[in-house]
């Protein structure tokens, strides 16, 4: 269960136009991108992910995944969400393509020379640099060790249907793959086999994960009083949204968060700016500048209820936490620094999914309320085609 608390450290005025409310829904749901609420992974594609996840897990020491930006953060912030803290799984999943460094992938290439590893390539086009840079010197590294009927078990693509470089080596090749559908792109692509592959090989229960997903998606007048809170504080100057949490696991799902906004609103001169902080530790240092520096920042902070306790003496743990986040909503509050509360019942797999739609939904109609195209990334494909200019991606 999840609640939503936008007025007790929020003054911040909102009016909604229901008119403009029912227009922009409809935009939505008919627009040629909205595959991630029209076009939901069914059953049988799910028993297939589950299916390929256990025969990797019975196989492989070691998974690679080798994506990025849209392609591997929303796996790997739930993984680091419900990983244990110092326990390694039975089969270890590794994510690589978010870098091109040296020093990272040699020892990645080392650390795997003698376990038994299996590979995910994630990537829509099968034409993004990193991605094919990586897998071409993973699979080299793999051909030393397995047979080319080996590989055929250990080699696992998702990409496009029918079209792209990937593809065809799946046709070429027989290697097992899975799909992303044309109508979701890449960082509205949490329900689909790029990320729900690689949480089913590590145990996270990905048919609960996709019941929330579909709750979440019902929470229509919540995520548009949020996005239209937010388009009224940025009119009023904040243009900066701190994603708080005061749980250290969930860093990287801030992160996950961070992209949905950012490459969906950052258009045209407009959008709000995504940053985050990991509590209490940050209140030791950017802590002061969001309670008294510029005032251009907003709050918004992610806040568990009930989770595992430990008592020091008289206090409560989870008492303690809850109060400090209390104290500082208050604190920001007289520095004129509003938060917006999400409070999550508990951190289960369901809740993360009904979060997780909701954030979506919340991006989709911020991007429309400033104007801009919620499903593209037209600064992130110029960059790419400036790395084009210098490195013929054709010959990797």
């Amino acid at each position: 269960m999840i609640n939503f608390d936008f007025k007790t450290y929020n003054d911040t005025e909102v009016i909604i136009d229901n008119d403009k409310k029912k227009e922009i829904i409809s935009k939505l749901y008919s627009d040629k991108m909205s595959g991630f609420i029209n076009n939901i992974i069914d059953d049988t594609e799910i028993r297939q992910i589950l299916s390929v996840s256990n025969e990797i897990k019975k196989n492989s020491d070691v998974l690679l995944v080798i994506g990025i930006g849209g392609s591997f953060m929303g796996s790997f912030a739930i993984k680091e969400m419900f990983k244990s803290y110092f326990k390694i799984p039975d089969t270890e999943v590794i994510y690589l393509g978010t870098n091109l460094s040296t020093n990272y992938l040699e020892e990645v290439v080392e650390y795997i020379k003698d376990k038994e590893v299996s590979v995910n390539v994630i990537s829509k086009s099968g034409t993004t640099l990193e991605i094919s840079l990586i897998y071409k010197l993973i699979k080299e590294e793999l051909k030393k060790k397995y047979s080319n009927e080996e590989l055929r078990k250990r080699i696992i693509i998702t990409t496009d249907k029918e079209k792209g470089k990937l593809r065809e080596e799946v046709n070429n090749e027989g290697y097992t793959s899975f799909e992303i559908p044309s109508d979701i792109g890449g960082r509205y692509s949490l329900m689909t086999a790029a990320h729900l592959l690689p949480l089913a090989v590590l145990n996270i229960d990905i048919v609960s994960l996709l019941n929330g997903y579909k709750k979440g998606l019902e929470l229509i007048d919540d995520a548009y009083f949020y996005a239209s809170n937010r388009v009224a504080l940025f009119n009023s100057g904040k243009y900066i949204e701190n994603f708080s949490v005061y749980e250290d696991n969930l860093y990287y799902y801030t992160e996950w968060i961070k992209q949905l906004f950012g490459e969906s609103e950052g258009k045209n001169n407009l959008g709000i700016f995504p940053i985050s902080t990991v509590n209490t530790r940050d209140l030791h240092s950017l802590g002061q500048f969001i309670q008294e520096g510029h005032n251009i920042i907003f709050e918004t902070v992610i806040k568990i209820e009930n989770s595992k306790d430990i008592k020091i003496g008289d206090i409560s743990l989870n008492s303690a936490n809850s109060a400090v986040i209390d104290s500082v909503c208050t604190a920001h509050k007289y520095g004129n620094t509003e938060s917006n509360i999400i409070t999550l019942s508990s951190l289960s797999i369901e809740n993360v999914g009904i979060l997780s739609s909701f954030f979506m939904l919340t991006t989709v109609f911020s991007s429309y309320l400033f104007g801009v195209d919620p499903f593209n990334q037209p600064g992130v494909e110029k960059y790419k085609s400036e790395v084009a200019k210098r490195i013929n991606i054709s010959k990797i």
